[in-house]
């Protein structure tokens, strides 16, 4: 009925309503048909895909196979078809962490916000230290699984390996999250890209709002190489320090991970570490390397047709094209202000 691609899930799952849509890809929600599991399934129409769109998909599987973290969605197994690639991932049923802090005007009671950040920090560390950049931090990307009482880290379509005092060239994420270094489209140090998007994770959680999101992109183009926000009045001087450690305009001066985690704000926290899920038993060995299913490729040879050229720089926002003609003012401004 669904054509060949999908012949080769309707004997391991069955699909259900869609939870979301990206360019070339629909989510949907899916039972494993022997255990009842529920999972979510990325559909991703291969022959939409461009070279560049192929290069992230490549890296976002690579390094959400590496990634294993119980703050870290699970890719559980890819199956790949002609025309049809499916990545078979655990289920937040919890929503996402945007629409949470939505539904708590004014931010989030910050012994909660301690809680959740906790768990994105460990997530984003534990990424770097497996040399995997997210590049794409934000709360959307953050979602919840109640019943293990965890926020996790989703979405790695932009994540990349990064050689630690290598710079990273290609601009991507999203404007609101976006440090000043990669909207100035400079080479930048990856891991200080994600400690500035943390920066206004912990804001949004604590104030409910962003801390840079003005009437139009210009304006808040401005607002964050100018680094200009306001706290309000009810943040605790502790929280308000920790976000200035990481809303640092120059990314040498930003906190590292390591700082962050012992800050006194995050201290007081249960910091047993949620141990490790194994992965259910009915996917014994889909993900290892040495023993890959039946008709399953290795995610290296994914549109392997298709090898992605060299990196190329890549916005998601309709930005560049005026970025070139601000920098001239706003390095004039900045040096004003300085």
């Amino acid at each position: 009925s669904g054509g060949p691609s999908r012949s080769d899930l309707s004997g391991l799952y069955h699909l259900g309503r869609t939870l979301g849509r990206g360019h070339f890809a629909v989510v949907k929600l899916a039972r494993h048909l022997n255990t009842g599991q529920l999972v979510a399934v990325k559909m991703i129409d291969k022959t939409k895909l461009d070279v560049m769109a192929t290069s992230h998909l490549l890296q976002e599987v690579r390094c959400m196979r590496l990634v294993q973290h119980p703050n870290v969605v699970r890719l559980y197994e890819v199956i790949d078809t002609p025309t049809t690639l499916y990545l078979v991932m655990e289920l937040a049923e919890g929503g996402d962490l945007y629409d949470y802090i939505l539904r708590h005007e004014g931010g989030v009671a910050e012994g909660t916000a301690k809680r959740h950040f906790a768990q994105i920090v460990r997530a984003v560390a534990y990424c770097h230290q497996l040399h995997v950049v997210h590049r794409d931090l934000k709360p959307e990307n953050v979602v919840f699984f109640p019943q293990q009482g965890a926020v996790k880290l989703t979405d790695f379509g932009f994540s990349n390996l990064f050689q630690p005092g290598t710079m990273l060239a290609t601009s991507c994420g999203s404007l609101a999250y976006s440090a000043p270094e990669i909207l100035l489209g400079e080479e930048y140090d990856a891991p200080a890209v994600d400690i500035w998007s943390l920066g206004v994770i912990l804001y949004m959680l604590v104030c409910g709002v962003p801390p840079f999101q003005e009437t139009n992109d210009s304006e808040t183009l401005v607002m964050i190489l100018d680094c200009r926000y306001c706290i309000p009045e009810h943040v605790s001087v502790d929280c308000r320090d920790l976000i200035s450690r990481m809303l640092q305009k120059d990314p040498s001066r930003r906190a590292s991970l390591e700082e962050i985690e012992a800050h006194h704000w995050l201290q007081g926290l249960d910091t047993a570490l949620l141990s490790p899920e194994a992965p259910p038993h009915w996917l014994s060995g889909a993900l290892s390397p040495s023993s890959p299913r039946s008709g399953v490729p290795e995610c290296g040879d994914l549109l392997a047709a298709r090898p992605p050229t060299q990196q190329v720089s890549y916005c998601t926002w309709p930005l560049c094209h005026f970025v070139s003609d601000c920098k001239k003012l706003l390095k004039s401004e900045c040096s004003r202000t300085q």
